[in-house]
């Protein structure tokens, strides 16, 4: 790395540092944080309490475990730091907000939220946390900028379980969707400019979900399963049975944005639905479908299929580069995890779990920025149709 790279890299951290120490109400806890941030950023194999002392040059990693378990810090002052920092360097009016969740296996039952679970992440049942988190991707870069650990009722019904892994009494039981919207009201609340939601089968299968977005007049297109029910002035109908209908002249070759190897290509089709939206007036409801362009092996063409709500006169264009972004937060998981560490922590308490991830997210927020702004630094630091059965204008 040349001397101006080096500085550069430097001058940003030490940027975004200065504006978080305020959230610090001592200067141990603060130059604490400081190193352990850069101990996530350096080229460590693995970023753990141990690996993270020793690259601060401590002896023991003491000082970190206490920076998680028992520092006095201001962890949301610091979320909230960070995502104005990503809406500084990286915000744009068409922004789109990403809900998701991720898995952290675990091999014990102490860790607040752990349990048998299904993990996408694993790809099948078991022992692990699971996190719901929310990303913020425009034109000019993506980050995950909140964070909320799920607590299974098996976690909540027992509150001296709970007490023992640091979960406060006033922590009830709450679904992936309630905190999902909780991390969406906060961004929206701060003034975060975006004017989408996307989300997978998960949320969008959610019908509270779909209308607490309405509500917020913040457009969505979001995956719902193929079963979904579709309403329209003739009946009620299965997603997949009213696709099945679609004249050929409604599918649309088009991409949904770049990928790894180019750009992400599906064939598309779009219908207006005639219900009315709880946003009221100037807003709309469509089905939206994605068809692959070649055969599983059972010889299948694959259709995912999506509900949108957004203000009339959206285009089906739009709604397919929304659809399209929601593979940015599984990007940001992998640079998380892979970058940062955010999937490396060593703590048990739950109040420790908010603090490693946040600051994991402080430095992946720093990848995401000094990729935008600065690459070349980042590079030297490296690393109309109507049917009976569906009474609904397919756009052809």
């Amino acid at each position: 790395m040349v001397d101006e790279d080096l500085a550069a890299w430097t001058a940003g951290l030490e940027e975004l540092f200065a504006r978080v120490a305020g959230r610090f109400h001592r200067a141990e806890p603060r130059l604490r944080a400081r190193a352990y941030v850069r101990g996530l950023l350096a080229p460590l194999a693995g970023k753990n309490g141990w690996t993270l002392a020793e690259a601060a040059g401590d002896l023991t990693p003491n000082g970190m475990q206490r920076l998680l378990n028992k520092a006095a810090w201001d962890v949301d002052g610091v979320r909230d730091e960070v995502r104005a920092y990503a809406v500084e360097h990286l915000g744009d009016v068409d922004g789109v907000l990403v809900v998701d969740e991720t898995g952290f296996l675990k091999k014990g039952v102490k860790s607040a939220g752990a349990q048998r679970q299904y993990s996408g992440t694993a790809g099948r049942v078991e022992n692990c946390q699971l996190g719901v988190f929310c990303a913020y991707t425009t034109a000019k870069g993506r980050t995950l900028i909140d964070r909320e650990l799920y607590l299974p009722k098996s976690w909540t019904t027992d509150r001296d379980r709970c007490r023992e892994a640091g979960v406060p009494d006033e922590v009830d039981f709450a679904t992936k969707q309630v905190l999902a919207q909780g991390m969406l009201a906060r961004a929206l609340d701060a003034g975060v400019p975006a004017r989408w939601v996307t989300a997978d089968e998960a949320y969008g299968g959610d019908s509270k979900f779909r209308r607490w977005l309405e509500q917020r007049r913040i457009g969505y297109v979001v995956a719902v399963p193929s079963s979904a029910p579709i309403v329209s002035l003739s009946g009620s109908w299965r997603a997949d049975q009213v696709v099945a209908d679609a004249p050929p002249d409604a599918w649309k070759r088009r991409s949904c944005g770049e990928g790894a190897k180019g750009p992400r290509l599906f064939d598309w089709a779009v219908a207006t639905l005639p219900t009315v939206s709880e946003a009221g007036a100037g807003w709309r409801r469509w089905l939206l479908a994605r068809r692959s362009l070649t055969r599983n092996t059972k010889g299948e063409l694959e259709i995912a299929y999506y509900l949108c709500g957004a203000p009339i006169g959206t285009s089906d264009e739009d709604l397919i580069r929304v659809a399209g972004a929601r593979w940015s937060v599984e990007d940001c998981f992998q640079t998380a995890k892979t970058e940062v560490g955010l999937d490396q922590y060593q703590v048990r308490r739950y109040d420790a779990w908010y603090r490693h991830i946040t600051l994991a997210l402080l430095a992946h927020t720093y990848l995401a920025v000094t990729a935008a702004v600065s690459p070349k630094v980042l590079a030297a630091a490296s690393f109309h149709s109507r049917s009976a059965k569906s009474s609904i204008s397919w756009h052809t």
